[in-house]
């Protein structure tokens, strides 16, 4: 693909097909038994490649997850969930978030998480099933393809920023090939469990993981929209 070339749609087009694979990307948590061809995975790897990235570090490396490879990784977390003493002794690496909470992100965080149990049917004092359900984050929703992301330790937090731009363009190209995602933080608190399971280098720091597949259109928590604040509560003009 030419990166200078004139725009192969009219802009009234682009625009909207845009707007809509941005507007349209939600975090999908169920997904159908319908495998993603590799081909694909690689197109939308080699979209996303060009996401902006500061003095061209290009700072992001995938580990893309399928068959066996998955199922092995999967099984390695589920074992150790089921002793709640050894489940203790992971961490996350590093804070994804904040140490101390205030509004209006903990009434965001609490409202979509509620939703979410509310939908599925779920009562907040039913710790056991509310478990079960945060244990579906480790099986990647069964979608057929997880991605697991690292970055070289030696690199700093400006390279977090590059990593988002990265895995906002991964999402949205899948969009183009009818693909759900759902970026998932939840496996950081296993980072050394995965580290072993592929071998990873040391010098890796374990980022975030990622389910891909094809959204199961059926399941109840597919529903699930949530809100947005409005560009009013954010942004500030200045000069006029």
């Amino acid at each position: 693909m030419n990166r200078i070339s004139e725009c192969p749609v009219p802009a009234d087009t682009l625009r909207a097909a845009v707007e809509w694979a941005i507007v349209s990307r939600r975090s999908v948590r169920a997904f159908v038994p319908k495998p993603v061809a590799r081909d694909v995975v690689e197109s939308i790897l080699d979209v996303a490649r060009f996401a902006a990235t500061g003095v061209n570090m290009q700072p992001w490396k995938v580990h893309v997850l399928t068959g066996d490879a998955k199922a092995g990784v999967c099984e390695a977390i589920r074992r150790v969930r089921t002793d709640p003493e050894l489940d203790a002794s992971f961490s996350d690496e590093w804070p994804y978030y904040p140490r101390e909470w205030r509004s209006p992100y903990v009434e965001r965080r609490r409202e979509v998480g509620w939703e979410l149990y509310r939908l599925i049917g779920i009562d907040k004092s039913d710790r056991g099933t509310m478990h079960a359900q945060h244990g579906r984050n480790f099986d990647f929703f069964d979608a057929p393809v997880g991605l697991f992301f690292t970055l070289d330790r030696v690199m700093q937090q400006g390279s977090l920023i590059d990593y988002g731009m990265f895995l906002q363009c991964i999402m949205v190209a899948a969009r183009a090939h009818g693909l759900g995602t759902c970026p998932q933080a939840a496996f950081m608190k296993y980072h050394r469990l995965i580290a072993q399971e592929l071998a990873l280098d040391p010098d890796e720091m374990f980022l975030c993981g990622m389910s891909l597949g094809f959204p199961d259109p059926d399941r109840i928590e597919n529903s699930l929209v949530t809100g947005r604040a409005e560009v009013s509560s954010f942004a500030t003009f200045h000069g006029g």
